[in-house]
């Protein structure tokens, strides 16, 4: 016997579907709410996320000003204290120098990657190091 589906002759047995057919109809019904409550979560807290990551990103600009502010310092506490001779200034200067337009250079696309935060948290960490060295090498400015 058939039935008559749409303008399509089908057998019977065709238009009741086997345990099988039921089972994976569910599933894709589940898997297809699963993915839209996902998507619409994702939209929500990818919003919320993108307002972390710029608070994040100010954060971290600050935090490389706040650093490059005291290696300056440190520098001029140096030469007043007679630590550091005019080339070791010098050669300081010239590295935070360095470091400030690489800051300029990371910054200039308007987001920080991960890579270029550690790129310059290691070109700060060189300098600060150096920093130190020079004002405890034993060498004094004459004067």
């Amino acid at each position: 016997m058939a039935r008559f589906n749409g303008g399509v002759d089908q057998p019977a047995t065709a238009t009741v579907p086997n345990h099988k057919e039921t089972t994976m109809t569910s599933w894709i019904k589940t898997l297809s709410a699963v993915t839209l409550t996902a998507a619409g979560l994702g939209l929500f807290t990818g919003s919320a996320f993108a307002q972390g990551t710029s608070s994040l990103a100010d954060k971290q600009a600050q935090r490389v000003d706040n650093r490059q502010e005291r290696q300056s310092d440190r520098i001029t506490q140096g030469v007043e204290s007679g630590q550091l001779t005019v080339r070791e200034q010098a050669r300081l200067e010239q590295q935070q120098r360095h470091i400030n337009r690489l800051e300029r250079r990371t910054e200039a696309d308007g987001k920080v990657t991960a890579k270029e935060a550690v790129r310059m948290e290691h070109a700060q960490d060189r300098a600060s190091h150096q920093i130190h060295r020079q004002k405890h090498d034993r060498q004094r400015r004459g004067g």
